[in-house]
């Protein structure tokens, strides 16, 4: 998908958990992570997690989501 400005701005407004979410259970060939919108979603959670308290955000984020779809 063509990144603009709509969906950047929506991927910025996300929280890390919500962007985790959202990655952990996209079905496959979701149009979210296709293309320049993909790429800058996947940096987006990267600089989310590169800065201080990342990882443990990181972590309680993850187990706070689960593996199973609500």
């Amino acid at each position: 998908m063509e990144l603009n400005a709509k969906n950047k701005a929506y991927i910025d407004g996300l929280n890390y958990y919500q962007l985790l979410q959202y990655y952990r259970f996209a079905r496959a060939g979701d149009p979210w992570f296709q293309g320049e919108t993909g790429i800058y979603w996947g940096d987006r959670m990267n600089e989310l997690r590169s800065k201080e308290g990342g990882q443990e955000a990181h972590v309680a984020a993850s187990k706070g989501i689960g593996w199973e779809k609500p």
